[in-house]
């Protein structure tokens, strides 16, 4: 499953998976306790392909450094724990994105994309990182 059928939703902790869209939203399934939900269209949610992190030159998509952490873990779950402290979680975050702007990714960023990696690593859904970056890197090409 690619991160387009992955969401995050404002207030509501966890991911979520795109089940089937509605008139006036779409229902979403929890990975964390698998509890469907109606989502509607006024909640703010985020697409995780969407998502970009700031770095000193450009964002990186989340799926870059979803790769990045995947290769330094070797595929495995996270060695720092969201709920570490702040300097433990950006000292592991300049290992994984060395360039990342200090002053625009907060530490509850990172905390957040360290537990959502955590969890798409748990649901074996880091598989299809490979596929997406390879998808698109040949239709870049094709541009």
């Amino acid at each position: 499953m690619s991160l387009e059928k992955i969401l995050a939703i404002g207030g509501k902790p966890g991911l979520f998976k795109l089940i089937a869209q509605t008139r006036g939203g779409f229902v979403a399934e929890s990975l964390v306790d698998k509890k469907r939900l109606s989502v509607s269209v006024h909640q703010n949610v985020s697409i995780l392909s969407e998502i970009a992190i700031y770095t000193l030159e450009e964002e990186v998509p989340l799926r870059e450094v979803f790769k990045n952490i995947k290769e330094k873990e070797n595929g495995e779950i996270a060695s720092v724990k969201p709920k570490d402290g702040k300097d433990k979680l950006e000292e592991y975050f300049f290992d994984v994105l060395p360039n990342y702007d200090e002053d625009r990714v907060y530490a509850s960023d990172i905390k957040k994309v360290v537990q959502w990696y955590n969890l798409l690593q748990q649901h074996d859904l880091l598989g299809a990182l490979e596929e997406e970056t390879k998808n698109i890197e040949v239709s870049e090409e094709e541009e």
